[in-house]
């Protein structure tokens, strides 16, 4: 780096004046000859001595209006040996080279007082012009007019770096107006040269007074909850929020500018980080050929990242959508290149195809997670549910038996309990198939049942993301709506632990923390988009949907759920389903589907899922309405 030797010249300047003054200060004012004499010989040296120590401490190479308490530290580091290098060689100077010429001193050294006054006061001098061009720089800045009046929640470690990266990066015309801190004892205080004006319960009033635009979560120590608590306070000042994620998430644990992220949904859930039992999903999966059914979707691709920190011999990534699952298969292979990647492209429906792939791979787990999941969609389309959720789990299923696969595990949902739509029936259907195969099957079937996840394709969060892009309005179905939500990173970690716990038929129930008010999600989407709800963008409430619940739930007897070794995973014990009775009602299903009739698929469904309880489509609704009417 260029040296600053402008720096260095009042540097110099500075310590000789120093050593001067501490000398007048000794003697008040009145210097011996002799002492005076000394110091013209040593201007020399001493500038020599502290020029080479700030040189050792790149005292000279820091871009000093970035300065912070570390290069204090240099600076006391360089004039504190700088002192004591100084008084070995005034000491030998005098005593060896002056004496021995024949010159005669009174004194042969400074008395000590003036090298510690000398010291006190350099020390002083040096860190106050560095002080002066960090303020200089400092007021310059300030008067940057359109710039972003920004609040830190965070007072430690992290805060303080990212103040300090800030002021790196004018582009980013920030104005830190000062720092937020549940720490009583900072209150008050000057950090980075910005003062902490609070703690989270002075956030709302704090932004109405310093006009703040943005405000930035800087503490990535703190639980998720804990985040999750400071998010929601902030959110009600309307600022745009803005956070530095988890240590964890910081590969080289430095805090930069480029850690600086948009607040995502996730955050405002503040979802717990999973803790895995490392052990028991090593011994079921490392070294094992693991096949994913729907691979290439959200949470079959998720599947298998997970697993591949698992080193499994092979993936097998099944899927009839080619193109996701190229791009995965490019992902996997760069982000794992120790683990064998292989796509298979082929539909959980054709069950010669599967029969074929079964026989050539022999896996030894089967996650099972290709399904049809949009509800308005498929209660239009019922003969698409039928075959491909129904007759493919089933064609997976009997593949799994009849392959002997060791453990196979059915990705499930809070809508198979008591289902008001075909989708929530037929994967209630898929719950009884894996049930009745593990009453005599060899393969350890198991069931994973959860709500929705985040960001999962065709989730209507996307849809609301899109309205609020497009201006509005944000179309609820209802304003007491409530669902279900997790990550998909949390889903698929979780359903790999539940995997671990398989003893055959069970349904593990994944607990998806509190249930969200979809109307009050919509306002935090909104506001994480710097808008305000109804003000900026509207909210219109349109009706529900053919099949959709107000609320969703996770299982189907609560007396029968218990706990299992890990907190965030329960059980439901296996229910003897009859094979003869699921084997029967797959014939129906068949043959129904040959009818090209959905009336009949929809009361085939009646039958076989007895919990299930049709809603009609509005326009059906009406028109039994209207009968009535005429029969009056």
């Amino acid at each position: 780096m260029k040296k600053d030797y402008k720096l260095l010249i009042i540097d110099n300047i500075l310590i000789l004046g120093c050593l001067y003054l501490a000398l007048l200060l000794k003697f008040d004012f009145k210097i011996h000859q002799d002492y005076i004499q000394f110091f013209k010989m040593s201007i020399i040296p001493m500038v020599v001595i502290v020029s080479i120590t700030n040189m050792i401490f790149n005292l000279y190479e820091n871009v000093w209006k970035y300065a912070s308490f570390d290069e204090f530290l240099k600076v006391l580091y360089s004039l504190s040996i700088a002192n004591i290098i100084f008084m070995i060689f005034s000491y030998l100077s005098t005593n060896i080279f002056v004496n021995s010429v024949g010159m005669d001193f009174k004194y042969y050294r400074f008395p000590y007082t003036v090298i510690i006054i000398f010291w006190c006061l350099s020390i002083g001098a040096l860190t106050g012009v560095r002080v002066f061009i960090k303020n200089k720089h400092s007021k310059r800045k300030e008067k940057c007019i359109d710039g972003k009046n920004l609040l830190i929640v965070g007072a430690g470690d992290a805060g303080v770096m990212i103040n300090k990266e800030i002021s790196r990066h004018e582009e980013l015309k920030y104005n830190v107006v000062g720092f937020i801190d549940d720490d009583e004892s900072k209150k008050g205080m000057l950090i980075g040269g910005k003062k902490v004006l609070g703690n989270q319960n002075d956030i709302e009033r704090i932004c109405k007074e310093q006009n703040i635009s943005d405000i930035l979560i800087a503490i990535p120590s703190a639980e998720k909850n804990k985040r999750s608590e400071i998010l929601n306070i902030c959110k009600k000042t309307g600022c745009k929020l803005k956070l530095i994620p988890g240590i964890f998430e910081i590969i080289n644990g430095n805090v930069d500018v480029s850690h600086i992220r948009d607040v995502k949904l996730e955050d405002i859930l503040g979802r717990e980080e999973v803790k895995l039992n490392i052990d028991n999903i090593e011994k079921y999966i490392k070294d094992k050929v693991v096949m994913i059914t729907g691979g290439a979707g959200s949470i079959g691709s998720e599947l298998c990242r997970q697993i591949a920190e698992f080193n499994p011999s092979k993936i097998l990534v099944l899927d009839m959508y080619e193109n996701t699952a190229y791009y995965l298969q490019r992902e996997l292979e760069r982000k794992f290149p120790d683990v064998n990647v292989e796509i298979v492209i082929a539909s959980i429906r054709d069950l010669a195809r599967i029969r074929s792939v079964f026989n050539k791979y022999k896996p030894h787990v089967v996650f099972h997670a290709a399904a049809h999941k949009h509800v308005p969609l498929m209660e239009t389309n019922p003969s698409e549910v039928i075959k491909n959720n129904i007759i493919g789990t089933y064609n997976v299923v009997s593949c799994s038996h009849e392959y002997d696969v060791k453990r196979f595990v059915l990705i499930s949902t809070d809508k198979a309990v008591n289902p008001t739509n075909i989708y929530g029936a037929s994967k209630r259907y898929c719950e009884k198939i894996v049930q009745a195969f593990s009453s005599f099957s060899k393969t350890e079937f198991v069931i994973v049942r959860f709500g929705n996840v985040l960001g999962s394709n065709g989730s209507i969060i996307q849809v609301f993301k899109d309205q609020i892009t497009s201006g509005g309005p944000v179309t609820l179905t209802h304003p007491e709506i409530t669902r279900f939500f997790m990550t998909i990173p949390e889903a698929s970690q979780l359903v790999i632990q539940a995997g671990a716990m398989a003893q055959g038929g069970e349904i593990f129930v994944l607990d998806m923390g509190e249930p969200v008010k979809m109307y009050d999600l919509i306002k935090d989407m909104i506001r994480l988009s710097g808008l305000e709800p109804e003000k900026d963008i509207k909210i219109e409430v349109i009706g529900l949907r053919p099949g959709e619940k107000l609320y969703e739930e996770l299982l189907m007897d609560n007396d029968k759920l218990k706990t299992t070794e890990h907190h965030k995973i329960y059980v439901e014990k296996p229910k003897d389903i009859s094979f003869a009775y699921i084997d029967r009602g797959i014939e129906e299903f068949k043959n129904a589907l040959r009818k090209d009739n959905d009336e009949i698929l929809f009361n085939l469904m009646c039958k076989y899922v007895e919990t299930y309880k049709r809603e009609y489509p509005k326009n059906q609704l009406d028109e039994a309405a209207v009968d009535v009417e005429q029969e009056k």
